[in-house]
């Protein structure tokens, strides 16, 4: 099983960039755009932390989605989620199931994993080291 799964490992791993990418991506496209529309994002101000956030997670989600300087991007985005699991969602509660910062939690260990093991091979990073 093991050796049948481990062949896919590359693949996945850029699969797995794309789409932690993407989820931050939409986070960023709802707070700075508003779409679609989400109310708790409906009053959210560009110079503010909700906007920083928001900046954050469209310039660096955008990128993690290209796969281009993953290491980087990655290890900073690890650090907003960390930064906003402990300023919005632990205040409200010491389990995450409670004061909902799951996906924060998993976004943060998403992106440390990222940060330390690149884009994966289907990556602007990889084609980049390929003409080098």
């Amino acid at each position: 099983m093991e050796q049948m799964l481990s062949k896919w490992q590359p693949a996945v791993l850029s699969l797995f960039r794309f789409i932690t990418g993407l989820l931050l991506f939409q986070y960023g496209v709802a707070k700075i755009f508003k779409f679609p529309a989400v109310e708790m994002f409906a009053k959210v101000q560009l110079m503010s932390l909700y906007g920083a956030a928001g900046l954050l997670e469209l310039v660096l989600g955008g990128l993690l989605i290209l796969g281009l300087l993953t290491r980087p991007v990655a290890f900073i985005l690890s650090g907003e989620m960390a930064f906003a699991y402990f300023m919005g969602h632990f205040p409200r509660g010491f389990f995450p199931v409670v004061n909902n910062g799951s996906l924060a939690i998993a976004l943060c260990f998403a992106c440390l994993y990222l940060a330390t093991s690149g884009g994966g091979p289907i990556s602007l990073d990889a084609l980049l080291r390929k003409k080098s």
